[in-house]
């Protein structure tokens, strides 16, 4: 069992079982609604999704048609991002944690888009787009 919040602690969730590993997003779009470099992404079958407290502090922000990015309305906290056409799944953002995480990086998506001055230095595959299929 994982558990995390937003950052003023309104919104509280667990998340059972074990966790994918960390996708990790250059694209344009991640970055402005993180406010920095990429947005680490994790995804969680919404049954193993529990929000414990803060439903009535969530607010969803359609980004591009059919995808919501879910924020903590009192702090800004984002918390996850879900696709309407994917229902059964979340992504969920890995800062909003509780630590220990149990998990690793698993590969940057979109660096052809990448910020030029965050350098990618690990070992983890890179796309220069999307993953692939």
């Amino acid at each position: 069992m994982h558990t995390g919040s937003c950052l003023c602690r309104a919104v509280r969730f667990e998340v059972a079982g074990d966790l994918a590993p960390v996708q990790v997003c250059h694209c344009g779009d991640c970055r402005k609604a993180q406010g920095g470099a990429f947005a680490t992404n994790i995804p969680v079958a919404t049954a193993d999704f529990t929000l414990l407290s803060g439903e009535g502090e969530l607010r969803a922000y359609e980004s591009s048609p059919g995808k919501e990015r879910v924020f903590c309305g009192r702090c800004g906290s984002p918390v996850f991002s879900r696709l309407l056409a994917k229902p059964e799944v979340l992504r969920l953002r890995a800062g909003t944690l509780d630590e220990p995480v149990a998990t690793e990086i698993g590969f940057h998506a979109y660096v052809a888009s990448k910020a030029g001055w965050w350098p990618i230095t690990d070992d983890a595959p890179c796309y220069l787009g999307g993953r692939p299929a």
